[in-house]
């Protein structure tokens, strides 16, 4: 049985695979909250988009997971239809979930220095560090992407060993910079606006932000691995938000 919060997400996320209702035991029906525009509101609808799910003859791989207090982010590895990566958080209320959150696009790559968009360490090191590397990844969010300082990238990154995982980018800091400076009739192309929250477990850290990616409405989500106090990896996911109109549910992307 599982235990942890990660371990029942994952047999949560995997019964979509398995079919196993029991592990839909993890979700409160009646607070369940979800953000995901495009599903439902609550369990019935959490029940529905597995049941649809499970006719594409699914594949869910969990890559890599972690705690932060009540929260549980993961980065998931899906074949449905078509192959996806994503990001999913839950919220944590007297052990059940109660809030879910997640941002998937269409697995593409590998990027130009050959790596996948989810390869690379999974464990959560340095758990002593956690706090101080929220902290690193909440100012260099908003220093460097919302603010545009893309001059100062080199404070938070380290150039010798830095690896991305970005489809379009390669390991070259210069790469990245060249995108963040990239404009779009007069905007900068990946133009964030606002940080929604900050989850860490030691060296790892997921930011959550929102802002307009090709001047369209988008939700970046945006994993890094820290040492020494600097930015080593990145992985993301980036997804356009469809208009209010279109929702399925009111609870908003964030």
């Amino acid at each position: 049985m599982p235990t942890s919060k990660v371990d029942k997400i994952e047999a949560l996320l995997k019964s979509i695979e398995t079919g196993d209702p029991g592990s839909v035991a993890v979700v409160n029906e009646a607070r369940y909250v979800q953000h995901n525009p495009q599903t439902d509101e609550g369990s019935d609808g959490l029940a529905a988009l597995f049941k649809r799910l499970s006719k594409t003859e699914p594949r869910v791989n969990m890559v890599r997971g972690f705690e932060d207090g009540e929260f549980v982010f993961a980065h998931m590895e899906y074949a449905f239809a078509s192959r996806k990566i994503c990001f999913e958080v839950f919220r944590f209320e007297n052990g059940q979930a109660v809030e879910h959150w997640d941002n998937i696009q269409p697995r593409l790559g590998p990027n130009p220095s050959g790596h996948s968009m989810v390869d690379g360490p999974t464990e959560a090191l340095d758990l002593e560090l956690t706090e101080s590397n929220r902290a690193i990844i909440h100012s260099f969010v908003e220093t460097v992407l919302v603010d545009g300082q893309s001059e100062r990238l080199t404070e938070f990154l380290d150039e010798s060993t830095f690896v991305e995982h970005n489809p379009r980018l390669a390991d070259d800091v210069t790469s990245l910079r060249a995108a963040l400076e990239a404009q779009n009739e007069g905007a900068r192309m990946i133009d964030y606006h606002r940080i929604h929250r900050v989850l860490a477990q030691g060296n790892f850290v997921l930011c959550v932000s929102e802002g307009n990616l090709g001047g369209v409405h988008t939700s970046f989500y945006d994993l890094f691995r820290i040492e020494n106090s600097k930015v080593v990896e990145h992985w993301d996911t980036t997804e356009t938000i469809a208009p209010q109109c279109e929702w399925k549910n009111n609870n908003g992307k964030f």
